[in-house]
C-alpha cells in the first residue's frame, strides 16, 4: 500500500502561504512606495514638512491597493504560489481608480495638518480645531473604505466615494474596526516610528481586508452579479 502525500492541503502548509505572501506582498509595497518610506524619515516631524509627506504618500495609496488584492486573491497550495505576479496585476488594474480619489484625498489630509498644526496662523477659531480634527478622522475611515472598494470593484469614481461614506453607517462594525486599526497605525508611529509602520504595511493591509468584510460581503450580495 502506498501513501500519497498532498502539498498545500494542511495547516501547516496554509500558514506558511500566508507567511510567504505576507513577506512577498511587503517587500512589494516597499519597492511601489518608496518614498513614502523613505522621506519620513528623513525629514523632522514638523508642520512645515507636511506637503513634503504627502506628496511622498503619493505612490503609497496604489501600493496598498495592490496589497490589497493580492491578499484577497492570494493562493493558499504551497505548490502554486505567486503573490508578486497577484500584485503587479491589482496595481496596474487598479492604480488609476485609486489615485483619482487618493490624490484629492492626501491634498486635503495635506491642508488639514497644517491648519491643526497652526491654528492661529490660519485663523481657525477654536470650535473649527475641534470640528477639523474630526472631520480629518472621518475623511480617513472614508479613505479607508474607498480604498478597499476601488481595488477589489470596479465601480466609478464616484460610486466609490459614495459606498465608501455609506458603509461608514451601514456597517458600524468595520468602521469601528477601521478606527482601531488607524489607532493601532497612530500608536506604533508615536512610539517607533514611521519606518516601523511600514515594515507591517501588509499585515495592516491583511488586518483591514479582514475588518472590511461585512462592507464586501454586503457590495457582493447588493452589487455585484
Amino acid at each position: 500500500m502506498t501513501a500519497t502525500v498532498t502539498w498545500g492541503t494542511g495547516p501547516l502548509a496554509r500558514a506558511a502561504a500566508l507567511v510567504h505572501t505576507l513577506l512577498v506582498v511587503q517587500f512589494c509595497v516597499l519597492v511601489t512606495a518608496a518614498p513614502a518610506v523613505v522621506v519620513p524619515v528623513l525629514l523632522d516631524r514638523d508642520a512645515s514638512n507636511v506637503p513634503l509627506l504627502a506628496a511622498a504618500a503619493v505612490p503609497l495609496g496604489p501600493a496598498l491597493s495592490a496589497a490589497l488584492y493580492a491578499l484577497r486573491h492570494r493562493g493558499r497550495d504551497l505548490t502554486d504560489l505567486s503573490p508578486a505576479r497577484v500584485f503587479w496585476r491589482g496595481y496596474r488594474m487598479n492604480a488609476r481608480a485609486v489615485l483619482k480619489l487618493w490624490l484629492p484625498w492626501l491634498a486635503w489630509a495635506a491642508v488639514a495638518g497644517i491648519t491643526l498644526a497652526h491654528p492661529q496662523g490660519a485663523g481657525v477659531p477654536g470650535w473649527w480645531h475641534a470640528a477639523l480634527v474630526a472631520l480629518a478622522a472621518g475623511s480617513l475611515l472614508w479613505q479607508a473604505n474607498a480604498l478597499v472598494i476601488a481595488s477589489l470593484y470596479e465601480f466609478r469614481t464616484r460610486d466609490v466615494a459614495r459606498l465608501a461614506a455609506w458603509f461608514l453607517v451601514r456597517t458600524p462594525r468595520v468602521t469601528l474596526g477601521t478606527t482601531g486599526l488607524a489607532l493601532a497605525a497612530g500608536a506604533v508611529v508615536v512610539w517607533w516610528s514611521d519606518a516601523v509602520l511600514a515594515l507591517f504595511a501588509a499585515v495592516f493591509a491583511a488586518a483591514l481586508l479582514t475588518v472590511s468584510d461585512p462592507m464586501r460581503a454586503e457590495i457582493e450580495h447588493r452589487f455585484i452579479r
